[in-house]
């Protein structure tokens, strides 16, 4: 990837988590990154295909965060490493959660793709610790991580040591 790419790339994310996708025009990315608006039709094609290439950026900084959970055996620290990861997100990386969470809510835009290897994952591990419904509780889990991502992200949770202890705890971990 090229360096004026990466602006475009970087430029459209800030964009797209700050203002919106539908409310950023493929000129608003090309003023801000200081490039033209051809050059990000050239490399992406269209505003969606600038959206796909930042999702696609992300499924690979996702992939490293879900990586070590996705490959654990034991189905405690499976459960225990997943409910930490919203804790764990590197600040520099709020922009793209930030938009992974606004697109939640188009539903145009948003699909499970990135969480339904964790959800599969979750499931076996409450399956191996015997739950008496390990989809919900696989469920129940995302819902939590979604909970707290958003707290962290818009509210600027000051207390998420204690609220992750306090979480970890329900489950006894």
């Amino acid at each position: 990837m090229t360096e004026k790419q990466e602006k475009i790339l970087t430029t459209a994310l800030q964009l797209f988590a700050d203002k919106g996708y539908d409310a950023t025009s493929t000129s608003k990315v090309a003023k801000a990154a200081g490039v033209s608006e051809g050059l990000i039709f050239r490399h992406f094609g269209n505003k969606e295909g600038l959206l796909n290439a930042i999702k696609q950026y992300g499924m690979e900084k996702a992939a490293l965060v879900m990586g070590p959970i996705l490959e654990e055996e034991d189905p405690k620290k499976i459960i225990k490493a997943a409910l930490e990861m919203p804790f764990c997100i590197p600040k520099n990386q709020d922009p793209f959660w930030k938009l992974l969470y606004a697109l939640k809510w188009q539903e145009d835009i948003y699909d499970n793709s990135m969480s339904d290897p964790l959800r599969h994952k979750l499931e076996g591990a409450f399956a191996k610790l015997k739950y008496k419904n390990p989809e919900a509780e696989a469920e129940l889990v995302l819902i939590l991580i979604d909970g707290v991502a958003t707290s962290i992200l818009l509210r600027k949770c000051e207390n998420s040591e204690q609220v992750m202890q306090s979480v970890l705890a329900k489950y006894e971990l």
